[in-house]
């Protein structure tokens, strides 16, 4: 007979700077790992296992993201003071947010129906160092009016298969993207932070590997001289042949929302 299985979903946030991204690693320290860690704590004995709502690359942080538990044989008995002994047990760069019990029909990557990325940067003289971990700063100057009028181009339903590193057979490279702008960073502040910083703001049902990323970093060529308006139209044809390698610094990224039906 099955065991019977609890379901949970627990809301977080993380900075990753010091992660090799979501996936679990050997060798590596990992968002995925470390709940996994901290959970097999926790839980004791217990037999359980976790899904996350995506994965997020190396260095890229999370405001709101998700993750799925799955628990045997007993359900968990006061949901707010086991979200108390996970942050008690978790690293400081990972908070739990909240708790909710769900149940078998949901499903946390099929039934995330949007989500929101917004990436950090600032351009002209170098940042303090503290800045790191969440701005991307280029040195040179960039056209930042081009670049605003640009993001808009990646909105509706184009072929994104310029903007994923090794693009693998049958992936979806149709992608839909609801929402693309740049606008002055209103996100994060600190009094170490440059007097100016903008984020890219994207929004859709799903990405591929290193899409925004390669968003971000075409819009830089873009800002730099290195690629035209025209060259941006192109890129996203379904018969275009041009080659992007421009992949913008992981630390720059930050998950801002997960979305669910």
């Amino acid at each position: 007979m099955e065991p019977k299985r609890f379901y949970y979903i627990i809301r977080l946030q993380f900075l990753g700077f010091r992660y090799s991204g979501w996936q679990k690693q050997p060798g590596q320290r990992t968002i995925e790992g470390m709940l996994q860690k901290t959970l097999k704590f926790v839980l004791s004995e217990r037999k359980f296992k976790i899904l996350g709502a995506g994965r997020t690359d190396a260095k890229v942080s999370a405001l709101d993201s998700a993750f799925e538990l799955f628990l045997e044989d007993e359900p968990l008995t006061n949901l707010p003071d086991f979200l108390v002994l996970i942050n008690t047990n978790l690293p400081p760069d990972i908070r739990a947010l909240e708790i909710t019990e769900t149940n078998r029909s949901f499903n946390i990557i099929r039934d995330s129906k949007a989500k929101e990325y917004r990436y950090l940067f600032s351009f002209g003289e170098k940042n303090h160092p503290f800045c790191a971990p969440f701005l991307t700063n280029v040195i040179t100057h960039l056209d930042i009016a081009l670049m605003v009028e640009a993001a808009s181009l990646f909105e509706g339903n184009h072929d994104f298969s310029a903007y994923t590193a090794r693009l693998q057979p049958n992936t979806k490279v149709v992608r839909t993207i609801t929402s693309c702008k740049i606008v002055p960073n209103t996100l994060l502040s600190a009094n170490f932070f440059p007097e100016k910083s903008f984020a890219l703001i994207v929004k859709g049902e799903g990405f591929m590997r290193y899409q925004i990323r390669m968003i971000m970093g075409a819009l830089f060529q873009l800002g730099k001289g290195e690629l035209s308006i025209a060259d941006i139209k192109a890129s996203l044809r379904s018969d275009s042949n041009m080659k992007l390698t421009t992949v913008a610094p992981g630390s720059g990224l930050m998950l801002n929302a997960v979305i669910f039906e």
